[in-house]
């Protein structure tokens, strides 16, 4: 136990393992947060580990190794303590196929209480995340029978192990092993609120962690099918309870992209048992669940991996004349953008028919959400786009009389209708046209979410030029502060992107910035924004930008986002090597293009 003694080494904490006291201090200590504290990678503690051993030349991998060999022997001690599922969790992506399987083979006589503990579970996740990947070598025989077993035996206790939080993790890791591909949903990770959110470094290098798809042998794909039986004969179960109808999330988007017939078999099963409970004359006993919040998750994955002549059958028994009141419900609106948003050409145009025209009571309710994914779908079919465009704007108030559609662009992105945007409460005199309102208009106060949402897909549209329209009529004031905002900024993402605006109403939106270029410098998500318009600009408008900001090259230094737009635009070059700098900024857009051509072929 050598090496797991001085990885364990400075002691707060004592681990026993065979009557060998570990001491464990500082360097696990801080990993660990001090008291109950989040953990933050165990990699590191291996890393502090190596550092520790200074005294003793070792190659790196003869480490590993070594330290693998002695934790054999103590395998599922070290897997249930914190400590030392960590070393584990460390050391497994380093693990051989000999190694890996030395390791599993005695967790799986204990695999209910390693599974089901807080630490175990963490190390059967990375040896399973582990095995694929040393699947394809010559010793890997062993190591795909002992994963075969521990699949088997999870799917004989398939409905306790998924019940169980900790459990519930490994089932759902070991379905995207045997099926070869790793998901990216929520169900995949965990339930919401059930602890602190990762930071986003953290969640970026998970969705980078291994190959999205692998190759596993067939024997690993026919375990998965036994699987459906599991889910099928529990099936209640799976849709109801808050941690096992994650397992079902997880099986169907797994099966959706490897075995699709029997993805849609375990679908049938899912909306079988639903039509079937509490069946009413009235209404479809489906739209009960809709609104419950577990099982309207699951319904939300079955339409996400159902097939268009699938979605055609499921609107026309359980949501045609429903949509307005399901569109109301705090809960089952999502469910319904999520068919919104799978719905084929053709059932969209019935979807928007019927939901439409009360589409102003949705938003009234505060459900933007349902807005944002009908302009969604539109974009993607490309077809009802004007359609849905006339509704959004009678639903604002903007679509009459006529002169009243040039402001559609800050009613859309502050979500407010036309009266109450100009301050006009119910019960007084009707608002005169847009021609007769004041020479000032009141400023665009804040820019929400949904509303960027609503402007970004209108950019997208075949047809952008009413939006196009509005945006040009605002005020520089109103369009730097949907630059500054965290929400408003991505609408000059969609402006500059979308290949539907043509050159002319672009460059008049974004001649309204000119003179508030510092401004935008010095705001985190203005500064932004503005790379994204030097790195579209022509030279003769980069001198321009470069010129007014040079004005002001001192308080750009000194702030903490302009001093990143003086050096990424160069302006002291600007300012001293003028040519130099044009020969940069040319050979900077060729090089551009020249990319962008070998990226488009």
């Amino acid at each position: 136990m050598r090496y797991i003694t001085l990885i364990m080494s400075q002691g707060c904490t004592v681990l026993y393992i065979f009557h060998c006291v570990l001491p464990f201090r500082s360097v696990c200590h801080q990993y660990l947060g001090g008291s109950g504290g989040r953990i933050l990678g165990a990699r590191r503690l291996l890393g502090s580990a190596q550092r520790s051993m200074s005294h003793c030349v070792l190659p790196p991998g003869l480490f590993i190794t070594n330290v693998l060999e002695e934790a054999v022997g103590s395998a599922l001690p070290l897997a249930l303590d914190p400590s030392g599922s960590l070393l584990l969790q460390a050391l497994l992506p380093e693990a051989s196929p000999a190694q890996l399987a030395k390791l599993l083979h005695p967790l799986l006589p204990a695999l209910c209480q390693a599974a089901c503990h807080p630490c175990g579970a963490h190390v059967l996740e990375a040896a399973l995340l582990r095995a694929p990947r040393l699947l394809g070598e010559e010793d890997a025989g062993t190591l795909e029978e002992l994963v075969l077993q521990l699949g088997q035996a999870m799917r004989e206790e398939l409905r306790a192990f998924a019940r169980d939080p900790h459990a519930s993790f490994v089932v759902r890791t070991l379905l995207q092993v045997l099926g070869g591909v790793r998901v990216g949903s929520d169900a995949a990770r965990g339930l919401s609120g059930t602890g602190p959110p990762a930071p986003r470094k953290k969640r970026a290098e998970a969705k980078s962690e291994g190959p999205v798809e692998f190759e596993v042998p067939d024997s690993f794909l026919a375990l998965l099918r036994e699987f459906i039986a599991g889910f099928q004969e529990n099936i209640a179960e799976f849709i109801t309870h808050r941690v096992a109808s994650l397992c079902l999330q997880v099986a169907l988007e797994v099966l959706h992209r490897k075995l699709p017939e029997a993805c849609a078999e375990l679908c049938s099963s899912v909306i079988g048992y639903l039509s079937s409970r509490n069946p009413s004359a009235g209404c479809s006993p489906l739209l009960v669940f809709l609104k419950d919040p577990v099982c309207s998750r699951v319904l939300d994955k079955v339409l996400e991996v159902s097939e268009p002549r699938a979605l055609r059958l499921l609107y026309r028994q359980h949501f045609r004349g429903q949509l307005r009141a399901l569109a109301g419900h705090g809960v089952a609106n999502f469910t319904l953008q999520r068919l919104i948003g799978a719905a084929p050409p053709k059932l969209l145009g019935k979807v928007l028919a019927e939901l439409g025209p009360g589409l102003k009571e949705v938003l009234a309710q505060g459900h933007a959400g349902v807005a944002t994914a009908l302009l969604g779908a539109c974009r993607r079919c490309g077809a009802g786009q004007q359609e849905a465009l006339q509704l959004l704007m009678e639903a604002f108030h903007c679509w009459e009389p006529p002169a009243r559609r040039a402001a559609c662009a800050p009613l859309f992105a502050s979500l407010l209708p036309y009266e109450v945007y100009y301050a006009r409460g119910e019960g007084q005199e009707a608002q005169p046209p847009l021609e007769e309102q004041p020479d000032s208009p009141p400023a665009l106060a804040s820019v929400s979410l949904h509303g960027s949402l609503l402007l970004q897909h209108l950019l997208h549209f075949a047809d952008p030029s009413p939006v196009l329209r509005s945006l040009g009529a605002l005020p520089p004031h109103d369009l730097v502060t949907l630059a500054c905002s965290p929400a408003g900024s991505h609408v000059y993402d969609a402006l500059l992107a979308s290949p539907s605006v043509p050159h002319k109403p672009r460059r008049k939106v974004l001649r309204g910035l000119q003179g508030h270029y510092v401004s935008l410098a010095c705001n985190k998500h203005g500064s932004r924004v503005l790379d994204a318009i030097w790195s579209r600009a022509t030279l003769p408008a980069k001198r321009q930008i470069a010129q007014e900001l040079v004005e002001q090259e001192q308080q750009l230094r000194n702030d903490p986002f302009g001093h990143h737009v003086v050096r990424n635009f160069a302006l002291t070059h600007f300012l001293k090597r003028r040519r130099d700098w044009d020969r940069h900024q040319e050979a900077e857009t060729k090089r551009r293009e020249l990319f962008a051509e070998i990226l488009e072929d």
